[in-house]
C-alpha cells in the first residue's frame, strides 16, 4: 500500500491543449490624449505553448464618422499610429484590421464617453481588516451630471530606492589570493524601481447616490520596502461605456476563478469586434474609446510614520570571513568567490577580518536602476 502511494504521486500530469481553435486577440485602448495611440494584436496560445505568437503583417486602421482615417503600422509586435491624434466627443470610431491571409475584421462604431477628471489622490496610514498597518491610497473624482458611471483604473508607481549598507570603499580582487579597498561609486547607492499595475481595478457607481469615486486602489504595508523612502503613484482613471466595463468585468472574473481546472470555463470571450469576410472565424478583444484622467502624487515613509526606521527587503546582517588560506577557520576563497560573483559587498574589516554583506544591501545597482525617472520630484 505505502509503495503504491508512493510511486503513484510521483509522475508528473502533462497538462496539454485537447482542443485549439486560433483565433486573434485585439487590445485596443484608445483614448482622448493627443499621442501615438496603440493597437497590439496577437494570435490565441495553447496551454503548453511557452510564448503568445504576435499577429503581423496586418493593416490596422481606424476610420472616424467625419472621413478621417487613422493608419497603423507594425513596431516592435505592436501597432502604432503613424501620426498623434486623440479620440474627440460626438465622433464615431470604428476599428478596421486586414490580416495577411485576407481575413477583415470590424468593430462597432465607439463614441468617447464623459470625461471626468480626477479630483484628488489621498495616501492615509489605516489599519485593514487583516490587521496590518499601511498606507491606503484613495482615488477621488465626482461627476455631478452623473454621465460617468463605468470606470476603469490603472496605475504607475515609483519608487526611490537606497542601499542601506552602502559602504565609501569596495573590495577589488587582485589575484588568486589578493584583494584591495578601491572608493566606491556613488552611483550605486540610490536607486528607482518603476512598476505597473496588473489588476483589472473596476467601480461601476450606479448604486450610489451619487457619481462619486472614493476608491481604495492601493494598500502598501508599512514594512514594505518600497515606500521606505520617497513613493510616487500616477493614477489613470479611465471612463468606459457598459459594453467596455462589461467585457473587463468578465475578463477580471474569469481572471480570478482561481484554477485552470475551475468549472468557470468561458470560452470564446465575446467583444465588439467581427470577423465581417468570414463570419465562423472567432475574435477576442473590444475596441475600447475611453476618456482618461491622470494625476500623480509623491509622498515620504518619514511624513506618515515619523521617526521609523526605513524597511528594507533583506536585514542585511554582517557576514564575517577571516581573509587567510592555509588555516582551518581561513575562508579568503570564499570571500573572493563571492566578490568576484558579486553576490557580496564591502562593508568593513580589521586586518584580516572582514565583514561583507549581500550586495543587495551595499549596491542597488544589482537590482534596479540608477537613472532618476524625468518626472521625479526630489
Amino acid at each position: 500500500m505505502i509503495c503504491f502511494f508512493v510511486n503513484g504521486c510521483t509522475e508528473t500530469y502533462p497538462l496539454l491543449t485537447n482542443t485549439y481553435e486560433e483565433a486573434i486577440v485585439v487590445e485596443a485602448n484608445l483614448t482622448n490624449e493627443l499621442k501615438i495611440q496603440q493597437i497590439k494584436i496577437t494570435k490565441t496560445a495553447r496551454f503548453e505553448d511557452k510564448s503568445i505568437p504576435a499577429e503581423s503583417g496586418a493593416q490596422v486602421t481606424v476610420k472616424d464618422n467625419q472621413n478621417n482615417q487613422y493608419l497603423f503600422e507594425e513596431n516592435s509586435g505592436v501597432y502604432v499610429s503613424q501620426t498623434a491624434f486623440q479620440i474627440l466627443p460626438n465622433r464615431q470610431y470604428t476599428l478596421e484590421i486586414k490580416t495577411k491571409d485576407g481575413k477583415v475584421y470590424e468593430s462597432s462604431p465607439e463614441t468617447l464617453p464623459a470625461v471626468n477628471p480626477i479630483q484628488s489622490i489621498v495616501p492615509t496610514v489605516v489599519t485593514n481588516k487583516d490587521n496590518q498597518t499601511g498606507v491606503q491610497i484613495n482615488v477621488n473624482s465626482y461627476d455631478p451630471a452623473r454621465t460617468s458611471k463605468y470606470y476603469r483604473f490603472e496605475y504607475e508607481e515609483s519608487y526611490k530606492i537606497i542601499a542601506p549598507r552602502w559602504s565609501l570603499s569596495k573590495l577589488e580582487v587582485t589575484g588568486p589570493q589578493s584583494v584591495q579597498l578601491v572608493p566606491n561609486s556613488s552611483n550605486t547607492r540610490t536607486c528607482y524601481a518603476e512598476k505597473n499595475s496588473t489588476d483589472i481595478i473596476l467601480l461601476n457607481t450606479n448604486d450610489l447616490s451619487e457619481d462619486r469615486v472614493n476608491l481604495p486602489i492601493r494598500f502598501i504595508e508599512e514594512d514594505n520596502y518600497i515606500i521606505g523612502h520617497r513613493y510616487s503613484i500616477l493614477v489613470k482613471q479611465y471612463v468606459e461605456n457598459l459594453a467596455a466595463y462589461t467585457f473587463h468585468k468578465t475578463m477580471r472574473d474569469i481572471a480570478g476563478s482561481g484554477s485552470i481546472l475551475s468549472p468557470k470555463q468561458p470560452g470564446v470571450l465575446s467583444g465588439n469586434i467581427k470577423c465581417i469576410s468570414d463570419s465562423d472565424t472567432k475574435v477576442i478583444g473590444f475596441f475600447d474609446v475611453t476618456s482618461v484622467s491622470e494625476q500623480r502624487i509623491f509622498f515620504n515613509y518619514n511624513d506618515l510614520f515619523p521617526g521609523k526606521p526605513a524597511p528594507y527587503f533583506n536585514t542585511c546582517e554582517d557576514i564575517p570571513f577571516l581573509f587567510c588560506f592555509a588555516g582551518e577557520d581561513c575562508s579568503g576563497e570564499s570571500m573572493i568567490y563571492n566578490v568576484e560573483q558579486n553576490l557580496m559587498t564591502y562593508s568593513s574589516n580589521a586586518g584580516i577580518n572582514y565583514i561583507l554583506v549581500d550586495v543587495v544591501c551595499g549596491d542597488c545597482t544589482s537590482f534596479s536602476s540608477n537613472v532618476k525617472p524625468s518626472f521625479w520630484i526630489d
